[in-house]
């Protein structure tokens, strides 16, 4: 505090407001690094010890870890827009599809907390509602332009992209918890062949077989895949 009448600046204030937001941005990067490797089962405690701050200080910024998972899925939002803008963007519309799943499916396959995220196997519905709002109008404009193009199945939509990359995730997983065989080291890696024998299989061009099963809707979709916690 300055002492009345002083000119001197508060300077305590902006200090703590600065501290409380780099405290805040070293949980959401250790949550996200964390929670790649071993899951969502580790706990707000866990994060803050691999942040390097105090348990008390990552209570102070998150209440409980499902805040902070909202909090990292808030900037998942950001980059996978980020991707569909770019997938958008490209001149070719198969191009733009292909670089929306390649990119997609290669961020799900390393980050195993991503990928329960996205399977909706742990958020809450306000936050899953708000990644359906913000991200299916742009996959489902990534699917259009690629069937208006002539180059993806008419009877595809952006719904099953969806589930082209929860299956894809399902791979990766297997791979990264799998006994690892001594004489492979690209299992990493064996999500990306399944992609592209997906994405043949997507093509317009090919003799296609009748799908037995509809599409779900968008909102059909996103309740299927989000469970209540």
């Amino acid at each position: 505090m300055t002492e009345p009448g002083s000119t001197e600046p508060d300077t305590a204030e902006p200090t703590l407001r600065k501290d409380a937001a780099l405290n805040r941005e070293r949980l959401i990067e250790a949550g996200r690094d964390l929670f790649a490797k071993r899951g969502l089962s580790a706990t707000l405690n866990d994060v803050a010890r691999h942040a390097g701050v105090g348990v008390g200080t990552a209570y102070r910024r998150f209440a409980n870890k499902d805040e902070l998972i909202d909090a990292i899925l808030e900037r998942q939002n950001q980059e996978m827009e980020a991707v569909l803008r770019s997938a958008l963007a490209e001149p070719d519309p198969w191009d733009g599809l292909v670089l929306y799943m390649e990119r997609a499916s290669a961020i799900q396959a390393v980050d195993r907390g991503m990928s329960q995220i996205f399977t909706g196997r742990h958020s809450c519905k306000v936050s899953y509602d708000e990644t359906r709002d913000r991200l299916a109008p742009l996959v489902d404009e990534v699917a259009a332009r690629a069937r208006n193009s002539g180059q993806l199945r008419t009877d595809v939509t952006g719904t099953d992209l969806i589930f082209i990359q929860v299956a894809l995730s399902a791979v990766a997983t297997v791979a990264l918890d799998g006994h690892q065989p001594t004489d492979r080291q690209d299992t990493s890696e064996l999500y990306h062949r399944y992609l592209w024998i997906l994405l043949d299989g997507l093509r317009a061009d090919r003799d296609p077989s009748p799908l037995p099963v509809p599409p779900l809707s968008v909102d059909d979709t996103h309740e299927l895949l989000r469970t209540e916690a």
